[in-house]
């Protein structure tokens, strides 16, 4: 790299030209090595899925495959098995009794909880999402893509929320919703993708207290990251279907999580927390599209986890696999970046991502560069909805995969990638 270490926007044109034609040479030279290097989802790495395959032999004897007297491989139970419905009451800190435990993805509970407000409404509904005029969904940004294409598959309308250092903007939300087309809110509120803000308690208590003009608006409750601690020890968060309850909308929310990132991804288990009253009417839907999902491994699922503290020490483990590789993406930044002036990114104890934002008009030619060089990012835009970051600036960062060789090596590219996209902005 060269040895400028000031800011751009403080450089003569002639000095631009000189620090353009070395960092393209430097750029050129990775381009030719023909690299194949993956940050562009927030995936376990194989060290950490291979430190919790002991999970595969949790059920080795048929009597293992009981929970009480309920037969796990057998019909029945809907809801999930009493043991891992237990389980996740005690990690969201809500009861049991408004747990449903499903299958490897809380994505699938998310998407089916909105289908079936499309197609039957919620239990406060006027009449099915469908037969409205008009459909809006508040979109905290920059957010999850993966929410934003569920609501945009179903024809939403997605109105961008900005994201402070709290949590969203909530003025602009308690303004928005007043709007009754406004539908619901997207939330991730503890180390939210990508930007990893944990939500503040006045930011939650306003959240719980929204007077919308829909009677069946709904905050989609993501917590997906309710026990990601890789920077310091577990924080506690607060119930937000109690204090729902307490300000008088118990039905307003639906709370989403998952082991994806404790155990496996691809065969973990799921579930969504909710009042009685609309576990009642989803039971009724849910019903008639399956008899239950996978118990048994909801079952080995809490043979191995066991309760909230011991899953709180394995989280500790992979915190020890996490850290040094955040540590190496802001150990590379601070070095090739924070000097020049044109980026800024956040630094987040748990999660799983880094997010970063360039100068504007950055965001989409530093993914192109670093793509040409074979580094993968999720696609620049990803983060809000539509793909149409109106800046064009966030780019999310997901260091958990490679190996720590892989993602130094990854972050040179990137750094450079970045330089250049400036670099070319400044010299035209």
């Amino acid at each position: 790299m060269s040895d400028i270490k000031k800011p751009y926007s403080q450089l003569t044109p002639a000095e631009l030209k000189a620090e353009k034609e070395a960092v393209e040479k430097i750029y050129q030279e990775y381009k030719s090595m023909g690299l194949k290097l993956d940050m562009s989802r927030g995936k376990p790495s194989t060290q950490q899925l291979d430190m919790v395959s002991d999970i595969l032999t949790a059920l080795t004897r048929s009597e293992l495959c009981y929970d009480g007297d309920i037969d796990a491989r057998n019909y029945g139970q809907l809801s999930g098995v009493p043991s891992a419905k237990r389980f996740f009451a005690e990690l969201l800190g809500c009861r049991m009794e408004q747990c449903f435990v499903g299958g490897n993805s809380s994505l699938t509970l998310m998407y089916d909880t909105i289908a079936k407000a499309y197609t039957h409404g919620l239990l406060h509904s006027e009449r099915p999402w469908c037969k409205e005029e008009k459909l809006k969904f508040l979109c905290p940004v920059p957010g999850y893509d993966r929410h934003f294409a569920i609501t945009q598959s179903f024809g939403f309308e997605m109105i961008n929320i900005e994201m402070t250092e709290n949590g969203p903007d909530m003025d602009a939300v308690e303004e928005a919703v007043k709007d009754p087309a406004v539908k619901g809110i997207w939330c991730v509120p503890k180390y939210s993708n990508p930007d990893g803000v944990t939500y503040s308690l006045e930011t939650i208590l306003r959240m719980a207290n929204l007077k919308p003009a829909a009677p069946d608006f709904t905050i989609m409750w993501d917590n997906a990251y309710c026990v990601h601690e890789f920077d310091g020890d577990y924080v506690p968060f607060p119930d937000i279907l109690s204090l729902c309850k307490a300000a008088g909308r118990g039905d307003m929310v639906f709370e989403f999580a998952s082991t994806s990132k404790i155990t496996f991804p691809g065969t973990g288990i799921s579930v969504f927390a909710c009042s009685e009253d609309n576990m009642k009417y989803m039971l009724k839907l849910i019903g008639i599209q399956t008899i239950s999902y996978d118990k048994t491994n909801q079952l080995r699922h809490v043979r191995y986890l066991r309760d909230k503290e011991h899953t709180i020490a394995l989280m500790k483990k992979h915190a020890e696999i996490m850290k040094p590789k955040f540590d190496a993406v802001h150990e590379a930044l601070e070095r090739e970046i924070a000097p020049l002036g044109i980026a800024e990114w956040k630094h987040p104890k748990g999660g799983y991502f880094i997010s970063l934002d360039t100068a504007d008009g950055l965001a989409k030619r530093t993914w192109e560069l670093c793509k040409e060089a074979g580094v993968v990012l999720t696609n620049a835009g990803a983060t809000f909805p539509y793909g149409k970051d109106p800046r064009d600036r966030n780019i999310r960062i997901a260091p958990s995969y490679p190996s720590i060789k892989e993602l130094k090596k990854a972050l040179d590219v990137f750094c450079v990638a970045l330089r250049l996209a400036a670099l070319e902005q400044l010299t035209k």
